[in-house]
């Protein structure tokens, strides 16, 4: 693994160079492990601790498959769903890959017991399947999280709609969060050259599951002028939603929870901000069993309040359980509701009169298609959103990283190197990068 990694510093990227650099037996991943999904049974989530199911096993590189590629992975990134997959919550992820490992001969590589997690990475490409022309040894790289098949007719107008999709390193094997990792050659894309190896690695799954819910046709379909509330502002997936409304002539409303997170958003250049924690809103009664319609008008008062008497056309949605009354509430008549996740429960509760009698619509959201994902990363690229990089890790520190995003202890993204040595490394166009120098670092060490 020396090799790879010295190869890889020394700015060498000639297909020849990688084609003949030797594969080593085992790479170091993070793993959860098939014997313990148990492990934290009766316990609350928030008590569950990711540093005691996360494990840095070293494991055997397994077969490539004709359309895969092997990638040596500089660096990766924690999001929710490794939280979920280190707690077995809602369910473990072993169910996942088992369904998964009855598919075909190369699928069943997948069904192990331990499962290697992760759905971001930045690095180099390493070794192409035989069915692989478009990516060559020693290309960087970027990879979106979306596995496919693509068999069925009916991922084929939009590939989220495979009867097959899965999300890589959640619902498959052989994640990011490693030395090493294989994805399918179609999840590769080309690494911002102005961007080091932690920052290139952390906006893939937020940056596209934000352009689809916000922007696409297929999601929000955002709209210049568009007043769309942002839950979790500063966070993984919101401070991408945050750049894209800004960026595309829209007026977000930001929620956030501390005064430092709303700084963070001024930064970004939002200017209607609600600290939640500040107004104290209790949508729900301390059981958690019903929700309190007084507490969705304060919060409709509020946004009428910032935004000169207008009702939100769109609401970003993401917590889940614990605002989605308010959520449906708020928006205006003929609005949208866009959900892409439920990180404070999926069980999710709100009146439906407001909804029906309002021609109020919810749309549902969850990753990028290809064209989507590639879309989201040249925006990357072109510098007009920028990652949301706060804090580093060591491979060694992924349970305490994922730890920190189960207890919201962060802003932004959290990156973990893999095979970089430090942080900082990785850019080779720093002409580019000096345009963008303070965007890029708006949330670090926060």
């Amino acid at each position: 693994m020396d090799q790879i990694r010295d190869a890889i510093l020394s700015g060498d990227r000639s297909e020849e160079t990688y084609t003949n650099l030797p594969l080593p037996d085992t790479y170091r991943a993070t793993t959860v492990h098939k014997d313990e999904v148990e492990m934290f049974k009766g316990l609350a989530s928030r008590d569950k601790d990711p540093r005691k199911s996360l494990h840095l096993d070293d494991v055997p590189i397994p077969e490539l498959a004709p359309d895969e590629a092997l990638v040596a992975v500089m660096a990766s990134a924690i999001n929710f769903n490794t939280v979920w997959t280190s707690i077995f919550e809602p369910v473990s992820t072993f169910g996942f890959l088992e369904r998964y490992g009855k598919l075909n001969k190369y699928s069943k590589r997948h069904d192990l017991p331990y499962h290697i997690v992760g759905s971001d990475l930045s690095g180099v490409v390493l070794r192409t399947g035989e069915h692989v022309s478009k990516w060559k040894p020693g290309t960087e790289v970027v990879a979106h999280c979306l596995s496919v098949e693509l068999e069925d007719a009916d991922g084929h107008d939009d590939t989220m709609m495979d009867p097959q999709q899965r999300i890589w390193g959640f619902e498959t094997n052989f994640g990011g969060l490693a030395e090493l990792a294989i994805v399918k050659a179609n999840q590769l894309m080309p690494k911002p050259d102005h961007l080091t190896w932690e920052e290139s690695a952390s906006p893939g799954l937020v940056n596209s599951t934000a352009y689809r819910q916000l922007i696409s046709k297929n999601g929000g379909a955002l709209k210049l002028g568009d007043r769309v509330l942002i839950w979790g502002a500063s966070g993984g997936l919101g401070s991408y939603a945050v750049q894209m409304a800004l960026a595309a002539g829209a007026t977000p409303v930001c929620v956030v929870s501390s005064p430092e997170k709303a700084e963070i958003c001024r930064a970004m250049g939002a200017e209607l901000i609600i600290d939640r924690r500040a107004e104290d809103y209790k949508f729900w009664n301390e059981d958690n069993t019903e929700q309190n319609p007084k507490e969705w008008k304060r919060l409709g008062k509020k946004i009428r309040e910032l935004t000169g008497g207008h009702d939100v056309d769109m609401v970003f949605e993401h917590p889940g359980r614990e605002t989605f009354g308010a959520s449906v509430y708020v928006t205006r008549k003929g609005g949208k509701i866009v959900t892409c996740a439920s990180t404070s429960g999926y069980m999710h509760e709100y009146d439906n009169r407001y909804l029906w009698m309002n021609l109020k619509r919810i749309i549902s959201s969850h990753f990028a298609n290809y064209r989507e994902s590639w879309e989201a990363n040249e925006l990357i690229n072109r510098g007009l959103v920028h990652p949301t990089l706060s804090r580093t890790y060591k491979l060694e520190e992924v349970g305490q990283a994922t730890l920190d995003v189960h207890h919201n202890k962060h802003q932004g993204k959290v990156g973990v190197l893999t095979l970089a040595p430090e942080a900082g490394l990785g850019v080779t166009n720093p002409e580019k990068r000096a345009k963008f120098e303070k965007q890029i670092n708006r949330f670090r060490d926060n």
